[in-house]
């Protein structure tokens, strides 16, 4: 007895303590999700944690132990990207607004230019296996390489034949304690001022001094007035000077020339009095902005509305052609009486087998102008040679051949399996009626078919609709509209455009791209509802 209450404890202390575990890694994920600018995710990811905590904790919640795992992979990578992509469509965010306003801010901020009027000269001498850098003015010479600095007296002639012995002899040179600029990273070097007796080793020469580029321009010296100088030439050191001014009411000032720029929140971008942007903007938020400009941008509508009902054809007509032409052959691959029906079938059916990509790159080459087998054989036959991939018409028309071609061995084989389904009695009663085959069909074998194919039908639709692969690779959208804002392509069905506005043209315009996307899941969410009743329906009639 005291055995099992010893295990008891030992199980419930074993699980007390993993769970104060997952807890603080929990906390401690949190913490760094809001340290990263991330708020919203950081209660998200608390929420969650707690949780996960409550279900495997809490005796009151065993039956969702089993749920939980299920209920958070569909909220990571199914309800986050959803609703991540919808927040993002009402956004102007792009590639010229990557960044927030802060962001923006600071790295206008960041920027500097040297300041030349300011620089010094430097020069790298040897210190055993080290390096030492002495500044000097650019109007005062420093020693010839190996000359002791010496008193005034006893200066040498300037190599460069600038200034007087006096002014050279009051100039004040500094001097760096020992470097390693080669081996280890380069940091900020505190100098000092080189006194008047100390020896250096002849300085390097301007080759082997270029040498060590990398390192110099990565070193930063600390003056003893305060001043930090950075690497500004061959053979300077100066400071920078920094570009812009921030003022109290969010605005910057440029300091050469005092010109203004405003942050703009509308267009998301520091914007001056006359009209003048500054590169990068920011993200703000742009309302129904982008699903406005659907409709209201005449430029943007016009080649929109177009994709969108070429979408609509191009999946209905592939449905259509791939599903008559699939039962069609079903049917007479069905005849009793076909010799080598099984040779026939399988024929039939290698479409279906190979990749998809590999026949879609096959047509290509196929439908090519110049070169093709199949413009080879209508130049032959008709002395024609038509421009598949120049003329809408023709582009649209080799796309509807290449997508029946892929498709419609899937009917073929959801037909037949339908097909063996019908009862033969009732074929064997048409016959004794003297019916056609014709009339087999329309009366007999469509109507007992097309109540288990409406639900797949609505699915090749979908899937269809969102062809991206077919557009990619056998046209890439081409040929484009004339005389569009942004670039669209006669073949391009809506999800290839999206593509192209949030990844290739229009500078990536991951805001409307989203809005677009937007548009097109509440379709297919649609198809999908419509599948689902129809397929409630026939289980309800069946």
């Amino acid at each position: 007895m005291t055995t099992a209450m010893n295990s008891f404890d030992f199980k419930r202390a074993a699980g007390t303590g993993v769970a104060a575990l997952a807890g603080l890694v929990g906390l401690w994920l949190a913490y760094a999700i809001h340290a990263a600018g991330q708020p919203v995710l950081a209660i998200a990811a608390l929420a969650l944690f707690g949780a996960g905590l409550y279900v495997y904790v809490s005796r009151a919640a065993l039956a969702w132990r089993y749920l939980f795992p299920g209920v958070v992979g569909m909220l990571l990578f199914v309800a986050f990207p959803l609703v991540y992509t919808m927040w993002i469509g009402f956004t102007n965010y792009s590639s010229t607004h990557l960044l927030t306003q802060a962001r923006v801010k600071a790295y206008l901020l960041e920027q500097t230019v040297p300041d030349e009027d300011h620089s010094l000269e430097f020069t790298l001498h040897p210190d055993g296996d080290r390096l030492r850098l002495v500044l000097a003015p650019q109007a005062t010479a420093t020693p010839p390489a190996g000359v002791r600095a010496a008193a005034p007296d006893q200066a040498g002639p300037s190599p460069s034949g600038a200034g007087s012995e006096a002014s050279r002899a009051d100039a004040t040179r500094f001097v760096s304690p020992p470097l390693k600029l080669k081996g280890e990273d380069a940091a900020t070097t505190t100098m000092a001022t080189l006194p008047a007796d100390q020896a250096l080793a002849p300085a390097l020469s301007t080759r082997a001094q270029l040498a060590h580029r990398d390192a110099l321009q990565a070193l930063k010296l600390q003056m003893p007035d305060g001043r930090q100088l950075v690497y500004t030439g061959v053979h300077e050191f100066g400071p920078s000077a920094a570009v812009w001014r921030a003022n109290p009411d969010e605005s910057l000032t440029r300091v050469d020339d005092g010109k203004t720029y405003r942050p703009d929140t509308d267009a998301g971008f520091y914007v001056a009095a006359d009209g003048e942007r500054l590169q990068p903007g920011f993200k703000v938020a742009v309302g129904f902005a982008n699903y406005a400009r659907m409709l209201a941008d005449q430029e943007f509508r016009g080649p929109f509305i177009s994709i969108f009902l070429w979408t609509v054809v191009f999946a209905a007509l592939s449905v259509a052609f791939s599903l008559a032409i699939g039962c069609t052959l079903a049917v007479l691959l069905n005849w009793e009486a076909l010799r080598f029906r099984t040779l026939y079938r399988t024929l039939l059916f290698l479409p279906y087998a190979v990749p998809g990509f590999i026949s879609i790159l096959v047509f290509k080459g196929l439908f090519n102008q110049n070169f093709g087998e199949i413009n080879g054989i209508l130049d032959a036959v008709f002395g024609v040679k038509p421009a598949w991939f120049a003329d809408p018409l023709l582009a649209r028309t080799m796309m509807l051949v290449v997508n029946t071609w892929l498709g419609y061995p899937y009917f073929l084989v959801l037909c037949t399996g339908l097909l063996k389904a019908i009862p033969v009695d009732l074929y064997e009663a048409s016959a004794i009626a003297g019916a056609r085959p014709l009339t087999n069909f329309f009366k007999i074998t469509a109507p007992l078919i097309v109540k288990p194919l409406s639900p797949l039908i609505i699915s090749a639709f979908a899937y269809n609709f969102n062809n991206f692969v077919l557009v990619s690779l056998l046209t890439n959208g081409r040929p484009d509209f004339l005389n569009t804002k942004i670039p669209a392509g006669t073949t391009d069905i809506l999800v290839s455009y999206t593509y192209r506005i949030a990844f290739l043209d229009s500078g990536q315009n991951f805001g409307l791209a989203a809005a677009i996307s937007t548009v097109i899941f509440f379709l297919v969410a649609l198809l999908s509802y419509a599948n689902l009743r129809v397929a409630a329906r026939n289980a309800r009639k069946g």
